[in-house]
């Protein structure tokens, strides 16, 4: 098998592997996975200091939202997330809201500075904005990926939700079946482009680019989102069936588990910033080499 610029798959997963290790790419993963591991946490004080003054069916489709978390992320390091987001809710108020609010940003924004940092780094850029100005683009784009997650996770939710209205309204069994499947359907479909444009959006945005054009979909993107996939499936696969990691961590075993999910989740966005960069210094197929 070729790729469309002639060369074999083989040849571009060594141009690629070789790449990952002159980037220095599995550090820069670790570097991520702390970033967004330091960001987690005041991102939940926010979120439950908002939740704390509205109403009460709000902290239920807040714990529906998170459930759907469950796809990917290892169901021990999930169960702990709760937990402090349960505990972080009962203490909500006023004050938190506000100092939550910044945090959260604030926090958030500091991995999405790693991000900038090391897709610089991989697509070999040099840093030319100013620390104000980069750290301005960060938390915009903090802000627009909450918004595109947020709305990733609302189409699920929606989803599910328009699917049981309409089983309960349709008496025929298999027309109510096959209806809620096509609504599910569409609704994952719907969350997967928003993914796919969270990754592209980081990709075009997060780096000092100068004069690259905005591109909806590349290889990169379209093989880092489901080598991520693939990744965290198969992380929940290993725990489920060597979960024995309390007797090596003890108490921080869940800790552990979520900082090793947040490495893979690093390391695939950048594996997919690789092959973008791989892809595009490759020769044009009919080009004629010289001496």
């Amino acid at each position: 098998m070729r790729s469309p610029q002639g060369i074999s798959i083989r040849k571009l997963a060594l141009r690629v592997l070789k790449s990952m290790l002159a980037d220095r790419v599995f550090g820069h993963s670790a570097e991520l996975g702390f970033y967004f591991l330091f960001a987690l946490f005041p991102t939940l004080l926010c979120g439950a200091s908002i939740l704390g003054l509205v109403a009460q069916s709000a902290h239920q489709i807040s714990d529906r939202l998170l459930e759907y978390l469950r796809l990917v992320v290892p169901t021990s390091a999930l169960a702990a997330v709760l937990n402090t987001f349960n505990e972080t809710t009962a203490a909500a108020s006023s004050g938190k809201l506000t100092f939550g609010s910044i945090a959260a940003i604030w926090s958030a924004s500091v991995g999405v500075s790693a991000i900038q940092d090391t897709l610089n780094a991989v697509f070999r850029l040099e840093e030319r904005r100013s620390y104000v100005v980069a750290r301005i683009y960060a938390i915009l784009l903090t802000i627009l990926l909450i918004l595109l997650v947020g709305c990733g996770l609302g189409c699920m939710f929606a989803g599910d939700f328009v699917a049981s209205l309409a089983q309960l309204h349709l008496h025929e069994w298999w027309m109510s079946g096959m209806v809620g499947i096509a609504i599910r359907g569409v609704s994952w479909c719907a969350s997967g482009c928003l993914l796919a444009l969270s990754f592209t959006v980081l990709y075009s945005w997060a780096p000092d680019w100068r004069g690259r054009h905005w591109r909806w979909l590349t290889p990169g993107t379209a093989l880092g989102i489901a080598g991520w996939v693939l990744a965290s499936f198969g992380l929940r696969l290993y725990l489920y069936f060597f979960n024995n990691y309390t007797v090596t961590y003890g108490s921080l075993g869940a800790v552990i588990i979520l900082l090793l999910w947040f490495y893979v989740s690093g390391l695939m966005l950048l594996l997919g910033a690789e092959i973008d960069l791989v892809i595009e210094n490759l020769p044009a197929p009919n080009s004629v080499h010289r001496r």
